[in-house]
């Protein structure tokens, strides 16, 4: 049942070596505009819960992504073609999606689409790898407001209507590697640190307008403080 939420969604961010190439690429793949500088480049749509930062690093990818994004496309050749590469083709899976890698290496998934049936904007989901797929997602139902689902027959648990728009969903799944760096990819949040932190966030630095804590698996995400 939901209880009223802490927090609501305010963008995703994506570390980046390149920040130009990577804006480009993803800006492409999500059907996103370019905008802004390099050095502060962001991705925007038709509102503000669309825009994804690219922030720059200097940490290459080396382990696989807790978190990753999942995509909508008409093919896997387009997606190719702009600079991924396949990683697990659905003809061999045997799933409904095939697993890719962006320019540096991030994984995320792509679900095809007929012409008729891609939206402008293609990102569908993210992807969250977890320990306990049930807890975290009753972590994040219960500071978004929402409650999650699942099926009997599934191992892993969804929250929609908490990100960018209705269909946009969150989605964790059972993993059983731990976790060993950080995320490259995190969402923003507008809310109130000292209530996160009472229901189990911890609190791991302070980045000027915003704070940045980490969820009780250790994902880090960022909270700014709700316009007054």
């Amino acid at each position: 049942m939901s209880i009223g939420p802490l927090v609501t969604w305010q963008d995703l961010c994506i570390d980046a070596l390149d920040v130009d190439g990577q804006s480009r690429f993803w800006a492409a793949v999500a059907g996103l505009e370019l905008a802004g500088p390099t050095e502060h480049r962001r991705l925007e749509g038709p509102t503000s819960r669309h825009t994804m930062w690219v922030n720059a690093v200097d940490r290459p990818h080396r382990v696989k992504n807790r978190l990753h994004l999942d995509v909508y496309c008409g093919a896997v050749d387009d997606l190719v073609a702009l600079g991924a590469r396949v990683l697990a083709p659905a003809s061999e899976t045997g799933l409904g999606w095939t697993v890719m890698a962006d320019p540096e290496d991030n994984e995320f998934c792509a679900f095809l689409r007929s012409s008729a049936e891609l939206p402008a904007y293609r990102v569908h989901g993210i992807g969250i790898d977890c320990v306990d797929p049930a807890a975290q997602a009753r972590w994040w139902g219960e500071v978004f407001g929402v409650a999650p689902t699942t099926q009997p027959e599934d191992d892993w648990w969804t929250l929609t209507g908490v990100a960018v728009d209705q269909q946009m969903t969150l989605d964790f799944n059972a993993v059983p590697e731990p976790r060993t760096e950080p995320n490259r990819l995190h969402w923003d949040v507008q809310g109130r640190v000292d209530g996160l932190l009472v229901r189990g966030a911890t609190h791991l630095w302070d980045g000027g307008r915003w704070t940045v804590l980490a969820d009780p698996e250790g994902n880090e995400f960022c909270v700014f403080a709700p316009p007054t």
